[in-house]
């Protein structure tokens, strides 16, 4: 009897503790209808916007990027809606190949068609080649809602610099940390 007094309080953290931390992911994406998944910064993560990013495996970090990690430009891409025209902090840059693609989401949905950004990098067995358009890949990205482990076709190719960026939407969204990707010709400088 005196086991199960001690061992309630326990429980009763666990299950708490359980319930707080799906809680805050569920809750990670309100507010991003466009199904992207990344982080959204703090007040504190906003004030250190030059902090390095999250590297991915693989890709080689940019010699002479067009902007510099820790420099401000204005977003021209309207990947997801508020992007177009917000000002960027650049979080990393590096030079690869980025890839625009077309797939069906794994949880079923409608088609995905010219989805910019995916990198060499996460394309599963990607060596140094290059992907030619129609070419059949499976993707290791996750940065969209059902797109790991996903067959894609690739829609188009193009060897350049690549930067992952924090912005807050135009349209009064919650500030995105990490965005993944832009390339130098979807920024305009300040």
């Amino acid at each position: 009897m005196k086991t199960i007094k001690l061992l309630l309080p326990l429980a009763a953290i666990v299950l708490l503790s359980i319930i707080a931390t799906a809680c805050a992911s569920s809750g990670a994406d309100k507010g991003d209808t466009s199904g992207r998944v990344g982080s959204v910064a703090s007040a504190a993560e906003a004030a250190n916007e030059a902090a390095p990013a999250t590297r991915p495996p693989g890709p080689a970090p940019a010699e002479h990027p067009e902007f510099a990690v820790g420099s401000r430009a204005y977003l021209t891409a309207e990947h997801v809606p508020g992007m177009k025209g917000a000002l960027a902090t650049i979080a990393s840059a590096y030079d690869t190949v980025v890839y625009s693609v077309s797939y069906l989401p794994s949880g079923g949905g409608k088609r995905i068609t010219d989805h910019k950004w995916i990198i060499q990098e996460e394309i599963k067995g990607a060596g140094k080649a290059v992907y030619e358009p129609g070419a059949e890949v499976t993707l290791l990205a996750d940065h969209m809602t059902g797109m790991r482990g996903v067959t894609a076709i690739i829609d188009s190719a193009e060897r350049t610099t690549v930067y992952m960026v924090n912005y807050t939407p135009v349209n009064g969204g919650k500030r995105v940390h990490d965005y993944k990707w832009v390339t130098e010709s979807e920024l305009s400088a300040e």
